[in-house]
């Protein structure tokens, strides 16, 4: 380990000296493990290309046979990037002699990182021409592109590299050529707001596509607040009235939300309503909404320059304003719309407008669940932020008294959590099994663990009905029998310190009494078997350190302390450096038939086909 650290760090430092007295006079096979060894998932080569040192990358390949194609994990701009070989991080960090001396040496131009990004892809990031033009000279393929199916040409384009995107597309780049998302060149442009590349890609023939939210890139470049972009669309003889007053009405709500520039969003919204009553033979009126919304104070869209004159007093009225404009025009799929309406809920939060926040959120959250997939990570953003802003209202903080919640309002998130949860289950289970991918159904079993542990906070205040209604819901929870990362029920979750780690802002801890006591109270088993055959019991045993009062809820309500899990460990065994016997005493919780069981077991007696189904699983389970 210590001869691996020096190669390493001579190597990411430059030090060819030092590495050739460590290396010279070692056999061949120590030299290959050493420079084939990996440090923080990086092998020395790639810290040599990565940091420019070519005589140490030339040493390392001509005289220690270094591996050209390696792969290691290597850090740009504090990204972690998995898979990248020697060659990608010289053309990533801008080393033009080490790009060259690699691929003289052979060195696949195209090959790629994890993320299916490749040299040329890297050098297009970061703007590196004379990189760029080797790397296509030598047979880099322009057309490779990434695991969300942006090209090298897209990347070129939102970084705003002029000459690489005109190298690129007179070499022969797809200018129309769409990703994953349906976003083009001209979409990454007009994000980035480079009007000199835009005015580039159309003039090699780039169209005025939709993505798959619909958005072109003249609505795009609205939603980014590129007021020049945006001009100079809208003078296009190809775009029309509508596609013209629809990007003014959204820049204008981009200047109220993003840009805070109230007298330029009024100016925006002027401008397109002259467009709307401009020709009198051919009026363009705004669609009405159809039902008036609380969370939006019942507002209505301005129809006349009188009622727009008029926001101009009341910023409020503007920032409901631009709320209605974004929803109707962009639709209430796309990101940016429950993303604002829950940006202007936070501000509301900060200060101390409870009640409006939490509205607000309540609408954009049902706005997510009517329209987005189950368990969309947009969805459990929302369900995360509740929990966090719940859990603030109801800590005391700085001498500062809690906030009384309504129980109303986190009951109501409780219910669309566990909506949104047997929503997901339901689409997982008609998903390819190679495709369930458990991590949403994980994450917001935990944020619902973190909410129920919050009404908890609240019981002791509510009616009987109340809390009825309330354990009716917890019920319905353990009846859909979820199964989280490990095949964890919902009362191992709250079994165990893990559940604590939900996001960015503390909300509650775990393991969590209240919550175990809930959960068995409405039925949850507390010998359920993880995918370890790991019980609730054990999960609270591999606490550190052991929480008593958890263990002994535990076992009085029926969990085994000698059950027997995937490596054939008790929870007994597994408290170590406490006695069991400080916690509690073994044999007020082991039946006859726990003895039996494990007799049974332990002579390795048959059982199967002689005694009830039920009780085989019993006899297993020790």
């Amino acid at each position: 380990m210590e001869y691996k650290s020096v190669v390493y760090n001579a190597a990411r430092d430059g030090k060819l000296n030092r590495l050739k007295i460590f290396l010279d006079h070692k056999s061949k096979d120590v030299v290959k493990q050493l420079v084939q060894a990996k440090t923080n998932g990086a092998t020395p080569l790639i810290m040599a290309a990565r940091n420019g040192h070519f005589d140490v990358a030339k040493y390392l390949i001509e005289q220690c046979g270094a591996d050209l194609e390696q792969p290691g994990s290597v850090t740009f701009d504090g990204e972690t990037i998995e898979g990248a070989p020697p060659l990608w991080c010289a053309a990533a960090a801008g080393y033009l002699n080490i790009v060259q001396f690699l691929v003289t040496r052979t060195a696949s131009v195209n090959k790629t990182t994890l993320t299916n990004s490749t040299p040329l892809r890297a050098a297009s990031f970061d703007g590196h021409l004379d990189i760029v033009k080797f790397l296509v000279e030598h047979g880099a393929d322009i057309e490779i592109a990434n695991r969300h199916g942006h090209t090298c040409l897209m990347i070129a384009c939102y970084k705003g590299h002029y000459e690489i995107a005109k190298y690129l597309l007179e070499k022969g780049a797809d200018v129309n050529r769409k990703s994953v998302k349906g976003n083009t060149a001209l979409h990454d442009c007009a994000e980035s707001g480079s009007l000199a590349i835009m005015k580039l890609l159309l003039d090699f023939k780039a169209r005025m596509d939709k993505d798959a939210y619909g958005m072109t890139p003249l609505l795009a470049a609205a939603v980014a607040g590129f007021s020049h972009i945006v001009e100079f669309l809208i003078q296009r003889p190809d775009c029309s009235k509508q596609h013209k007053i629809d990007a003014l009405e959204l820049l204008g709500s981009t200047y109220v939300d993003k840009k805070r520039d109230m007298l330029g969003a009024i100016a925006f919204w002027r401008q397109a309503m002259d467009e709307r009553y401009a020709d009198s033979h051919n009026l363009v009126w705004k669609p009405s909404r159809p039902v008036l919304s609380e969370a939006y104070e019942n507002a209505r869209e301005v129809t006349s320059v009188d009622q727009l004159d008029e926001l101009i007093a009341d910023p409020d009225a503007m920032r409901m304003q631009a709320l209605l404009v974004r929803e109707r025009i962009l639709g209430p799929a796309h990101p940016d719309t429950s993303y604002y309406i829950r940006y202007r809920g936070a501000l509301y939060a900060d200060m101390g407008n409870f009640d409006r926040c939490i509205q607000l959120w309540r609408y954009a959250l049902d706005l997510q669940q009517s329209v987005l997939e189950p368990l969309s990570p947009m969805t459990q953003s929302s369900f995360l932020s509740f929990a966090e802003l719940f859990s603030f209202m109801t800590t005391e903080w700085r001498n500062r008294p809690a906030h009384p919640v309504s129980f109303k309002d986190i009951l109501d998130v409780l219910l669309k959590a566990v909506n949104e949860l047997d929503r997901g289950r339901k689409h997982l289970s008609q998903q390819e099994s190679a495709e369930k991918d458990l991590t949403h159904i994980n994450r917001l079993l935990v944020i619902i663990m973190h909410i129920l542990c919050l009404i908890c906070r609240l019981k002791k205040n509510l009616s009987d009905d109340t809390d009825k209604d309330f354990k009716l819901h917890v019920y319905r929870l353990v009846k859909l029998k979820p199964l989280g990362a490990k095949g964890y029920t919902p009362l191992h979750l709250a079994c165990t310190r893990e559940t604590t780690n939900v996001g960015r802002y503390p909300v509650c801890s775990f393991p969590s009494m209240p919550v175990i006591s809930l959960l068995l109270e409405v039925g949850a088993d507390p010998n359920a078997l993880d995918a370890e055959k790991n019980t609730p019991l054990h999960v609270a045993a591999s606490n550190k350190p052991c929480r008593p009062e958890v263990f002994t809820l535990l076992l009085k309500h029926g969990a085994h302390i000698d059950a027997c899990n995937a490596e054939k460990i008790t929870p007994m065994q597994m408290i170590r450096g406490v006695s069991i016997y400080d916690i509690v005493s073994p044999l007020q919780f082991t039946t006859l038939q726990c003895l039996a069981a494990r007799k049974i077991v332990k002579c390795g007696i048959p059982y199967k086909g002689f005694i009830p189904e039920r009780l085989e699983k019993f006899v297993e389970m020790h």
